[in-house]
């Protein structure tokens, strides 16, 4: 009996396109990856990432938070190198990726509802890399179209933008010779109404020059989110239900109006262990009061917990009060020493409040470099 082979059909493949600072931008969906819950292939110039979404059908159970987990994975091959390990596989994560995917993370985390519990998991892979085309840039984009027209609840769509700042003029998108060259390194990610995510390195940047690159990033990722918008109105899927979050609301209404005064004593404290423990016998006292009406309240009291904090704490903050009391411009109480530890080649130990961080360094010739094997330019770490 001969074989039959037929050709794979793509029905569902359909490709957008948009010009995005003078660089082409296509998303490719419904051909690669088609098992994920929602997948796209993005190119920004010659930088391709594949993003891929999934999520799980139901809750995750025995959990208080939104169990997300972002993968950047690196491909030595999207730079043309081989891994220089002695198995010649690719690695661990290195720090650009790591700190590439918490960017990912902090960006569109806060648009899940805040009750979701169910798993979603975001890897974007790193096919080819055009180092004047940001694959960061392009795997949130890429990560922003997947959640926007999957099934999954989410609040975006959003946009990126990369902005620098190179004689005197504010770059968007700037290019790999314009980047060494910046004295500003700053990604913006936002929705049409809200910027939702800074980061931003800069040179003694003057205030109304962050502020102006911000608001001209805003509107670049606003053109994102207006481009994304359209292949939703193509391809978008309904909304998936999910089980809401357990929550006994008419208990913490009651809780609030009986204990407010004192919540908000045990509140006015600079000192963590003191406000822990005023916050304990707090506590206590709700069982006193409620335990007998409410038998269940304890796996609600973390959540109550949280949400009456945050609602004495936003109420402070309006009236112009801080919780441990300081002005507005007043940063903690700052302690720095150096030479703490014999012996090392050297030491140091900051505080800041009750934050402490203990550094400490060591010499070695320019032989003991670590190697890396990234995708990035930076190929030794001193």
């Amino acid at each position: 009996m001969s074989t039959v082979i037929t050709h794979k059909q793509f029905p569902n493949h359909k490709t957008y396109k948009m010009d995005l600072c003078g660089r082409p931008l296509t998303i490719d969906v419904g051909k690669v990856a088609e098992l994920a819950t929602a997948s796209a292939m993005v190119s920004y110039g010659e930088t391709t990432v594949l993003v891929a979404v999934t999520a799980a059908p139901r809750p995750r159970d025995g959990v208080d938070f939104f169990p997300l987990s972002v993968d950047f994975e690196e491909k030595l091959y999207a730079v043309g190198r081989i891994p220089g390990s002695f198995m010649r596989r690719e690695g661990q994560p290195s720090l650009p990726a790591v700190l590439a995917a918490r960017v990912i993370d902090r960006s569109i985390r806060p648009l899940f509802p805040y009750d979701f519990r169910n798993d979603v998991v975001v890897t974007c892979t790193v096919m080819s890399v055009d180092r004047d085309c940001s694959p960061e840039m392009t795997a949130m984009i890429g990560v922003s179209a997947c959640l926007a027209y999957s099934e999954i609840p989410w609040a975006g769509p959003i946009g990126c933008m990369e902005m620098g700042y190179v004689d005197g003029q504010i770059i968007k998108n700037p290019n790999q010779e314009q980047k060494h060259a910046s004295k500003l390194d700053l990604t913006v990610a936002a929705t049409d109404g809200k910027v939702i995510m800074i980061e931003a390195g800069a040179d003694q940047i003057p205030d109304d020059i962050m502020y102006d690159a911000i608001l001209q990033a805003h509107e670049e990722c606003r053109k994102q989110v207006a481009f994304i918008n359209q292949i939703v109105a193509e391809i978008g899927k309904e909304k998936m239900t999910y089980d809401h979050a357990d929550f006994d609301q008419e208990l913490f209404d009651k809780i609030v109006s009986a204990t407010m005064d004192e919540a908000k004593a045990a509140m006015d404290t600079d000192d963590k262990n003191i406000r822990e423990e005023r916050w304990n016998k707090l506590i206590d006292h709700w069982h006193a009061l409620f335990l007998e009406d409410y038998p269940e309240m304890d796996k609600y009291l973390e959540e109550i917990t949280y949400k009456f904090q945050k609602k004495i704490v936003k109420a402070w903050l309006l009236e112009g009060h801080r919780v441990d009391g300081r002005a507005k411009n007043e940063i903690r109480p700052l302690s720095a020493e150096v030479g703490v530890l014999p012996r090392v080649h050297g030491s140091g130990l900051f505080t800041r409040g009750q934050t402490q961080v203990l550094s400490v360094c060591t010499l070695n010739t320019l032989s003991a470099a670590q190697k890396l094997d990234t995708i990035w330019e930076e190929e030794e770490k001193r």
